[in-house]
């Protein structure tokens, strides 16, 4: 059996497509039948690497708030960091 595919609308701002994309399934509009793997070998990380200093001390309390969270420490730092700057 042939499934027809629908055609995926144009959006007017990411915002409209994220909002259309939570609702509606990705398999009606595409033949994932037919997808093929890809690769982009050239990609560059989109992150910059800085040094911080830190006390100790202050270093382990992160690296138990993020134990309790399990999450890596590295990544609770850039997330409160996020947090703060928005």
């Amino acid at each position: 059996m042939i499934k027809k595919v629908k055609m995926s609308p144009r959006f007017k701002s990411e915002a409209e497509e994220r909002k259309f994309w939570e609702t509606h399934d990705a398999a009606d509009f595409f033949d994932l039948s037919k997808a093929q793997r890809v690769r982009f070998p050239n990609l560059k990380l989109s992150t910059t690497s800085i040094s911080l200093r830190l006390p100790l001390s202050l270093l382990d309390q992160i690296k138990i708030a993020a134990n309790k969270r399990d999450v890596p420490y590295q990544s609770l730092i850039k997330m409160w960091l996020s947090e703060k700057v928005s």
